[in-house]
């Protein structure tokens, strides 16, 4: 990691045999990239299917394919991060304590405390 770099950022290596300087052929990050767009798309569509559906058994097995498509889309973004396509910025500590109380005190906001929902 060079030390120009955010020493919080996580991330992977990219493969050796990935060309420095991207050319107008498709690679295996296009491709997985296309699959994860399509993952995306398929389960943005799945989620609106599951919410119109007015067949209980049509319902369940909306949500079934739901999830799946979901857990593929998840896989892609791994398999992506894996291969060093995608990288995280940690964040601070105190960071996450303020935007945690900061939406824990909206809590007091909300009409019904959780321990009235069933």
């Amino acid at each position: 990691m060079s030390s120009n770099e955010n020493k919080n950022i996580i991330k992977n290596p990219k493969p050796p045999y990935e060309p420095k300087v991207k050319g107008p052929e498709l690679n295996d990050r296009d491709r997985v990239n296309d699959i994860l767009a399509m993952e995306k798309y398929l389960t943005d569509s799945f989620n609106i299917s599951a919410r119109e559906a007015s067949h209980p058994e049509l319902h369940d097995d909306i949500l079934t394919v739901l999830n799946e498509t979901h857990q593929c889309q998840y896989g892609m973004y791994e398999l992506m991060f894996q291969k060093g396509h995608y990288k995280l910025e940690a964040e601070e500590q105190r960071k996450l304590d303020q935007a945690y109380k900061q939406f824990d005190n909206y809590s007091s906001q909300f009409p019904y405390s959780s321990t009235n929902i069933h």
